[in-house]
Formats: C-alpha cells, structure tokens, sequence
C-alpha cells in the first residue's frame, strides 16, 4: 500500500470509502472531536438510544414485569446467537451474560476441572493483567502443583511462537492468550496455537475482546475450545455492558460451571432446592441478566452484521497502515516510537505509539486538540480506529494535531501524576 502524507491523499481515501455511510448510525455531537479510543470505548449508535428508549418507556414502563416473557428472558441467548456470527461459532455455543472476568473465571475453572493430573496453565506477558489475575484466583482452588507459565514478549510487541509452542506439553491443562495484545495490537494466530494445544491435549481459550467487531474470527474452524469477549469495544454495547462466552458443543456436557445460579438451572421456575445444571451452553448462566444493557447492544450488533466483518477489516488493515505510514513519516522525527506490529496482518484495529512523555503528550490531545486516545504504562499512547466511523482525514488530522502539541511543547503544561483513569 503506497500512501502520502497530504491531505488530500486523506481525501481521496474517504471517498473510495465504502463504509462510509455507516457513519451516519452514530451520534458524532462535536464533529471537530477526533475519536481514537475504540478500543476502549465504542461510540452510540442511534439505534441503542432509540432502543433504549423503548424498552424502558414501553416495555419496563408499560408492559413492568410482562416483559420477561417478551423477549427479555430469552435475551443472552438471542443476543448471543448474533455475537456468534461475528466469532464463527455455530448455534448453541455463545451466550451473554455478566462481565468478562467473571465468564474468564468460569472457563479457566472449568477447563481445570476437565484436565486432572495436568497442573499448568500457559499464557503470555502480553496477556492483560487482569486475566492474568482470574488465571491465579482460579489456580488457588486447585493443587499445590498448579501453576502459570508466562511466555516473555522480548521486544514488548509480540509473542514467539517457538517460545509459546514449546512451553506446552503433557503437563498443560490450559493455553489461554488475548488475540489482539491489550496493549500493541498484536495479532496472534489462533489456529496455529490451537493445533498445537490438541497436540499436547490442552485446552485453549482466547480473550476476543480487542478483535471481536473488527478481525475476521472462526472459532469452529480453527478448533478453540473456549473464549470470553466484552461487547463495549468495537462492538458499541455501552459503558460495562454485558459479555460473551462461547463453549464449543464438544465440552458442554463434560462438566459444569464452578458458579451455580437459577438462570443456569435446568428449570429456574421450579425453585427446587438442588442444583440441576441445564444442558448445554445454558448452564453457564448465574443470576438475572442486565436487561436494559443487554438489549441496548443489540442494534451495533445489527449495524455490524450489515456492513459485514470482512468489509470492516479491509477498512481497518487501510485504516492502521495509514496512521503507521504517517507516524514514520511524522512522528518518528519527533521521538516517538512505534509500539505495534509494523505487518498489518499481525496488527488488530489499534495503534500504540511510545514517547518518553506519553503520559502528559496524552493529556495534552485530550484537553487542548480535542483528540481522544489512550495512554498505558510505561509510555504507550493507543489510538484505536474502528472503521465504521473513523474517516482517514481524522486520522490525518489527528496526526497534525499531534505535531502541534510537540512543536509547541504543550505537554509540558500537565503534570506526570496520573488521573485514575489513564
């Protein structure tokens, strides 16, 4: 891909643009407001505001407790059946339901339970730190021998596959990784690490939440067995709105979640005093879902199904190697570092740029330049593109923003102690 660093060559990439009218389904409030934070935080969409609007003045409002057998109870199925399709998982295999640590912990459990006399789970540095944390929770359940290997990240960007592959064995229960790194939008290939896991007879589970919405993802055929994702990335659901889990049929019915609630009993309106786990995907729910968050992702869920997922990441593959050509043409004149993959087929939907101030250069295109991306230790800033409303003269634009903020020193005005959240 040849680019140039003009805006007109911005331009003219916004006008072969064929994503371009989805833009149009979002609320966009302050045009001049560059957004770059899709990996944390998805933008509204009207329809969600639309729906929302309904299920609480009519069907909370009018239809009160009526609305459970309208489609409220039947909700993290339904809704998970349309996740499915964006993670190529076949009918009965993905449901919603509370936060994605919570369906983390259920999954490692219950891979632990299926794996006896293998004690070691095996994961990466790059993992996020708060899987890594449910990955330990869940080992201080099991035996003294148990354990997590971490596979080390030498130049903080990637994984080595020789490294990952050779760290799994007989004595693996469980490979677990991110498919894209929180962190530098690494992109693993889940296939070549499945095939490997069913080699050695492990199991293997994958966060999706940095790729479900914009990488292409089948979980059927590549042979995962397990996988957790949040919906309020690139999915849009909403401020903390409910995850996925997805359990291949296969290991459904070979154990049972380690948390045991009424939505997932085989009869929840019996109300029999013992346990009785339902069949199937099912009996990995706990308590009463979150209705109205869980409705409000619906509609992205359409929006997306609509613009279809390959189409979404032939514009996000453009998207980054746009941002990556400007940031080596730009950028790196003026001390910054590229935190990615440089190979957009190893790269999710975002960017991370490294500074020895990126802390305060963060700050400064949040609070005077009107953009928005995201700052992580020790010195990232990730700009996160999602293709359904990003425009590439954004991106250019971001990036001249940015050369303001440095030739102006402008950083220099906010201090190095970080707000609570970064």
């Amino acid at each position: 891909m040849n680019f140039e660093t003009g805006k007109s060559h911005a331009l003219e990439l916004d006008e072969k643009d064929g994503l371009a009218e989805f833009r149009q389904l979002f609320m966009i409030p302050e045009p001049e407001l560059i957004y770059a934070d899709c990996n944390s935080l998805g933008r509204l969409t009207f329809g969600t505001s639309q729906r929302v609007k309904q299920v609480m003045e009519q069907e909370w409002g009018r239809d009160l407790i009526r609305g459970w057998n309208k489609g409220w109870f039947d909700a993290p199925a339904r809704v998970g059946e349309k996740v499915a399709k964006l993670i190529g998982a076949s009918e009965g295999q993905t449901i919603i339901c509370d936060s994605t640590s919570v369906n983390l912990y259920k999954l490692v459990w219950f891979a632990l339970s299926l794996s006896p006399g293998r004690p070691h789970v095996v994961s990466d540095t790059l993992n996020f730190p708060s899987d890594l944390y449910v990955i330990q929770s869940c080992l201080q359940h099991f035996t003294e021998d148990h354990s997590l290997k971490l596979v080390p990240s030498e130049n903080g960007i990637s994984v080595d596959y020789d490294r990952l592959m050779e760290a799994m064995d007989e004595q693996t229960a469980l490979v677990t990784v991110s498919h894209v790194a929180f962190k530098s939008g690494f992109l693993f290939d889940l296939e070549k690490i499945a095939k490997r896991a069913q080699e050695v007879g492990a199991l293997f589970l994958v966060d999706l939440s940095h790729s479900v919405g914009v990488v292409p993802i089948e979980l059927d055929r590549w042979g995962v067995d397990l996988a957790v994702g949040c919906t309020y990335k690139y999915l849009n659901g909403g401020p903390g709105s409910p995850a996925f889990l997805y359990v291949c049929k296969a290991l459904q019915e070979g154990g049972n979640s380690p948390i045991w609630g009424w939505m997932g009993e085989e009869a929840p309106f019996e109300f029999t005093l013992d346990y009785r786990p339902a069949r199937g995907i099912k009996k990995f729910l706990i308590g009463t879902p979150p209705v109205l968050s869980l409705l409000a992702l619906e509609p992205s869920l359409d929006i997306l199904s609509k613009a279809e997922i390959e189409n979404i990441r032939e514009k996000s593959i453009l998207l980054t190697s746009y941002f990556v050509h400007l940031v080596d043409q730009v950028l790196l004149p003026m001390g910054f570092q590229l935190g990615s993959p440089i190979d957009p087929n190893q790269r999710g939907s975002h960017v991370s740029i490294s500074h020895r101030d990126g802390y305060r250069i963060n700050r400064a295109l949040i609070e005077e330049m009107a953009v928005i991306p995201d700052f992580r230790e020790p010195d990232n800033i990730r700009f996160g593109w999602a293709p359904l409303f990003t425009s590439f003269v954004e991106v250019w634009e971001a990036v001249e923003r940015l050369k303001v903020v440095m030739r102006e020193r402008r950083f220099l005005r906010y201090s190095e102690k970080r707000e609570d959240v970064t």
